[in-house]
């Protein structure tokens, strides 16, 4: 008799099959209520190193960790009309506490524009004080009437920055770095994500500001997962929050302004962009555990053997863990480390000791071979690479394949069904734009001929990505 699957495949059901995924590999749960999520160790292992590598960067970029409250004053959303107008359907707000009514109703936290430019307006009183550049690491509330683990949730963990800026131009050039030189290649060297950089229109640009970011990935089956996005604020929250400065010349300006954002979302986009019907596959330079070393069965020496060799490994630079679990069967253990997508499995018994062997699987190209016990360390880190090079190739080849360029709105809305579209954005327009969304489809970004992020809407041969999104 067959064995049954572990996991539903994705041809047959891809949203059942990242559901088994998350459960399986034991990333989450569901909270006890309605839209939040536990995440479990492993799962906030692959979140852990997403922010050690992504808190570098940016503070790369020159911005500074602080922390602000989880309790927005009502009021403070209010005085940017379309930024409230925005948030008010996601909004969770507290009306009670102590056991008393609140003076003024508190909002939790959906992002910290409003907030962040209350304190803003007090830092800034010169030129001297700008740039001023700010980033928090921090959880969001966002009241979620279609919750599916890690993609959307009413309670999410992200990192959020704010900048202050004395002129337009330093602003949009500083949206434009965050969204390339911390984004853009974090997501490529490290997650090994082919994404596309692009301008959302204005539809679907962020509320209260002047032009936003974004990177798009498409997933395994076809569909779009907005992975980031940075946003130009203008001075519409300077304005609204009286954050001003004092120029060089002795004038009282508004500063320029920027916001931008990415999060567990991301854990979502690994699972999907990456993983096939035996789990998840991990890229190399992200995973928690690079190699897992197996005793196959509970004989001392191999015992003994297992835990010298991941000695050996992790001494080499290698992210390791032992497992020598011999009470629970091996075929149990290898099918766990094979959903959780670890990129190597070393696996040595009573035999393999005798050759002075182990059987190396790897998790990406799939396969086993007998490799030398004394190689290992020096074959290994050339190897990781090889697999971190073809997820984002298989990633890119995926995407390239899967997109078409067509001239009219029926033939964007028929592509869209398996992958995305390119449309002239001077073919679809706002009109467009409204009839794709009708059917379910949306514009993603617009994106320059030659591959770059237009600089306008309107930019002279813009073409809009359009495709199915979650």
């Amino acid at each position: 008799m067959a064995k049954a699957p572990v996991l539903t495949p994705q041809a047959d059901d891809f949203p059942r099959w990242y559901q088994d995924l998350i459960n399986k590999a034991e990333l989450a749960d569901n909270g006890p209520v309605r839209g939040t999520m536990v995440i479990r160790p492993y799962g906030y292992g692959l979140w852990e190193r997403m922010q050690q590598d992504m808190d570098a960067r940016i503070k790369q970029a020159g911005a500074q960790n602080a922390y602000f409250p989880l309790f927005i004053p009502q009021s403070y959303l209010a005085r940017e009309a379309e930024h409230v107008e925005g948030f008010a359907p996601e909004l969770a707000v507290v009306t009670h506490g102590g056991g008393k009514d609140l003076e003024e109703p508190v909002v939790v936290r959906p992002t910290s524009e409003t907030i962040i430019n209350e304190y803003f307006s007090k830092w800034v009183q010169s030129y001297r004080d700008l740039p001023l550049l700010i980033n928090q690491w921090a959880n969001v509330v966002r009241w979620e009437m279609r919750p599916r683990l890690f993609l959307r949730t009413s309670e999410f963990l992200w990192q959020e920055g704010h900048t202050a800026h004395a002129t337009y131009e330093d602003a949009r050039d500083y949206a434009a770095k965050i969204h390339r030189e911390v984004y853009a290649d974090f997501m490529t060297e490290v997650l090994a994500m082919d994404v596309v950089l692009g301008r959302k229109t204005a539809k679907e640009r962020f509320a209260g500001a002047i032009n936003t970011l974004t990177l798009e990935g498409m997933m395994g089956d076809g569909k779009a997962l907005q992975m980031g996005t940075s946003h130009e604020l203008g001075q519409n929250f300077a304005k609204a929050f009286h954050t001003q400065y004092l120029s060089a010349e002795g004038e009282q300006e508004h500063v320029w302004q920027t916001s931008w954002g990415s999060s567990t979302r991301m854990v979502g986009g690994l699972i999907m962009m990456h993983g096939d019907d035996n789990g998840l596959r991990v890229p190399p330079r992200l995973a928690p555990v690079q190699v897992v070393v197996l005793a196959i069965k509970g004989d001392d020496a191999v015992v003994a053997k297992v835990r010298e060799v991941g000695e050996t490994l992790t001494a080499a630079g290698l992210r390791v863990v032992v497992d020598d679990r011999t009470d629970t069967p091996f075929g149990r253990r290898a099918v766990d480390w094979e959903l959780k997508g670890v990129p190597a499995r070393v696996e040595i018994g009573p035999r393999d000791l005798e050759a002075g062997t182990a059987m190396l699987a790897r998790r990406i190209p799939g396969g086993k071979e007998p490799v030398a016990l004394d190689a290992l360390a020096a074959l290994l880190p050339g190897l990781l690479e090889e697999d971190q090079a073809q997820l984002l190739r298989e990633s890119r080849e995926r995407r390239e394949s899967r997109t078409v360029d067509v001239t009219g709105i029926d033939e964007a809305a028929e592509a869209a069904a398996d992958g995305w579209a390119r449309i002239p954005w001077a073919d679809l327009g706002p009109e467009g734009e409204a009839k794709l969304a009708e059917q379910g489809v949306s514009v993603r970004c617009l994106v320059g001929a030659d591959g770059e992020v237009p600089d306008a809407d309107d930019a002279p041969g813009a073409l809009a990505v359009v495709a199915r999104a979650y």
